[in-house]
């Protein structure tokens, strides 16, 4: 067989494997063999090579759209300078992403516009680079899918969907109130979840808020109580760099979360102290 034979049966063959973008190299490839620039080995290895990078970005993608990460936020892009109070080294060690075979809850405190959910979403995108499901949503847009969820008696499957994957993320968590039948849906998927996956929270509000937050300190209780076990709290105590250029316009009491502001409770590693509760709510 001919040598142009012998690359048109190659073409035919990486066409029938779906090896659409080692065809696009292989004619690159088989010009520099034949100029002896690399071996046959190494031509093989470039092919190869390029198929498996077009195959893991085309992946990375796939999966960012279902994990509805739909911004692209790195640790590289956020300004560690202008939140001082930030261990930057305690973001790196969680970046390492250790904490997802834990199952650990990461909380991510502090007022508006300080890197929460920057954060949040470049640990998130880290995590599906390195193979991981994560699912990414705010707390009222999942108390939403909840509700309607129950609604239409699928509330079971939802609840699985939701927990399947090794890492759930809910942003914003105390920026609007959850009525009494949302906190108790939320508490169904905290329950099922609890030391089996890991999830990423961000909220403006102190511990001691989710009661007020919840509309039921029983509830808040029992979330915390499962959230707060092995859990890892950072604080974020700057101003908004969203609006760092404005900031001479903002009253000093808006700046840090408003006046009334509670910071979150500082706790040693290990289960949190149980919080006398009359009873625990349905489903736990």
């Amino acid at each position: 067989m001919s040598s142009i034979h012998t690359l048109n049966a190659i073409k035919q063959h990486l066409v029938s494997l779906k090896f659409s973008a080692a065809l696009e190299v292989l004619d690159q490839a088989v010009e520099k063999l034949e100029n002896d620039e690399i071996s046959p080995l190494e031509a093989l290895e470039s092919i190869l090579a390029h198929e498996q990078s077009v195959r893991e970005t085309r992946r990375v993608k796939t999966q960012l759209r279902t994990s509805r990460l739909l911004q692209h936020k790195t640790l590289d892009t956020f300004d560690f300078s202008f939140q001082p109070t930030l261990d930057k080294q305690r973001v790196m060690t969680l970046a390492e992403l250790g904490f997802i075979a834990r199952q650990q809850a990461i909380h991510l405190l502090g007022p508006p516009g300080v890197g929460k959910t920057h954060l949040a979403i470049a640990l998130g995108i880290l995590a599906v680079k390195a193979g991981h499901a994560v699912y990414f949503t705010t707390l009222s847009d999942l108390i939403a899918y909840l509700t309607k969820a129950e609604r239409e008696n699928n509330l079971a499957a939802r609840l699985r969907y939701v927990n399947r994957a090794p890492l759930l993320i809910i942003d914003e968590v105390g920026y609007l109130p959850i009525e009494k039948n949302g906190a108790n849906l939320f508490f169904q998927l905290v329950n099922a979840r609890y030391e089996k996956g890991a999830t990423i929270l961000t909220s403006n509000r102190g511990f001691k808020e989710w009661g007020e937050i919840f509309g039921d300190n029983v509830i808040a209780a029992a979330l915390l109580d499962r959230l707060l076990h092995k859990a890892n709290v950072m604080e974020i105590a700057g101003n908004s760099y969203r609006l760092r250029e404005h900031a001479d316009l903002i009253p000093e009491s808006l700046k840090r979360g408003g006046a009334n502001e509670e910071k979150p409770i500082k706790r040693k590693p290990g289960r949190p102290k149980k919080i006398a509760v009359p009873t625990e709510p349905s489903g736990s």
